[in-house]
């Protein structure tokens, strides 16, 4: 058996002791990185949860390897099923390959004609520069369903439907729905509602125009500049590795729920770093600022009303004492 260790910047340590826990149980075993193609293995560990799972099938697009996601942080999450901690009592049932593999739907986005990108969680269309409007025809299978001006429009998996998607007011979808969320953000027009269509729909989002040029922003990862039309359709699955019987996924998707309910009453500046937080992991209150493109002042009332709650925990950087990280906290 072989088996690829993904190793991100972030999980150098903590891949070196998934090797070792490997080697001592005879398991032959590899850390690679973007810089290094992996062959063949028959099956890849990927560590740093969600966010891990997310960066590694961006780098490899194209792998047909199931991945088995470890979470590292106090955080749980639908593609990342088992923490570090606890990796050890998995290594026998790993090693028999006593596991079941889920195809997790992705989503393939067509930018002005060019390659496919598949996407795990969603497809964001919005213009370069925040509080501005955007207008763009929606159409499903050739038909146009409206033609809106709005701050963007996002295409979510039934993942991604708890993610931003549900932070614009997106409905929360099952994971085994063969379903896509559509959502308008911010419409001007107030009756405008979320769509939920087959996942075998071709979705064209057409005649995108704004004051400044358009970004398509695939699962908070990638950005790409738009000038005319984004194509999205079904794409190949994830194979995911499941090692738990248990309700993992409905637990997570049950603590977005009661999240849901604050985030209605949450102010927008609260609302953007809990997602950017998401996306992007630990981050200093400069760091948000540069990211979010919020005052400072505003980044430090938010991060207050973040930390009052427990939704965000602060910890002093390792790198310099000055320094505070700030990350999301685990959902209890």
């Amino acid at each position: 058996m072989q088996i690829g260790i993904y190793n991100s910047d972030v999980s150098n340590t903590s891949a070196k002791t998934i090797k070792k826990n490997l080697d001592d149980r005879g398991i032959q075993s590899i850390i690679f990185s973007q810089k290094l193609k992996l062959k063949a293995a028959d099956c890849v560990i990927v560590l740093g949860g969600d966010r891990g799972v997310r960066n590694y099938f961006h780098a490899y697009s194209d792998s047909t390897i199931p991945v088995l996601g470890i979470i590292e942080a106090e955080d749980s999450g639908f593609l990342a099923q088992i923490e570090l901690k606890e990796f050890p009592t998995y290594l026998k049932r790993l090693k028999k390959q006593d596991y079941t593999i889920e195809d997790v739907p992705r989503l393939g986005i067509k930018i002005d004609g060019r390659g496919v990108y598949p996407v795990l969680n969603d497809a964001a269309v919005f213009p370069s520069k925040s509080a501005m409007l955007m207008e763009h025809t929606l159409r499903v299978n050739g038909e146009e369903v409206w033609h809106d001006s709005s701050d963007g429009i996002i295409i979510a998996t039934p993942i991604g439907s708890s993610a931003y998607s549900m932070s614009a007011g997106g409905p929360v979808i099952f994971q085994e729905s063969a379903v896509f969320g559509i959502i308008s953000v911010n419409s001007l027009d107030v009756t405008r509602r979320p769509l939920i269509v087959s996942n075998d729909s071709s979705i064209e989002i057409d005649e995108i125009s704004s004051r400044l040029h358009c970004e398509v922003v695939l699962d908070g990862i990638d950005r790409y500049k738009v000038k005319k039309i984004v194509l999205c359709t079904k794409s190949s699955p994830a194979s995911i590795i499941r090692m738990k019987k248990d309700t993992t996924a409905i637990s997570a998707l049950a603590k977005k729920v009661h999240l849901a309910e604050d985030l209605l009453n949450m102010p927008p500046s609260s609302k953007l770093l809990l997602k950017t937080l998401e996306y992007e992991g630990e981050l200093t209150q400069k760091e948000l600022a540069r990211k979010t493109l919020l005052p400072d002042r505003t980044v430090r009332m938010a991060l207050s009303h973040l930390l009052e709650k427990g939704y965000v925990k602060r910890k002093v950087s390792l790198r310099d004492a000055r320094q505070k990280i700030y990350k999301i906290s685990k959902l209890d």
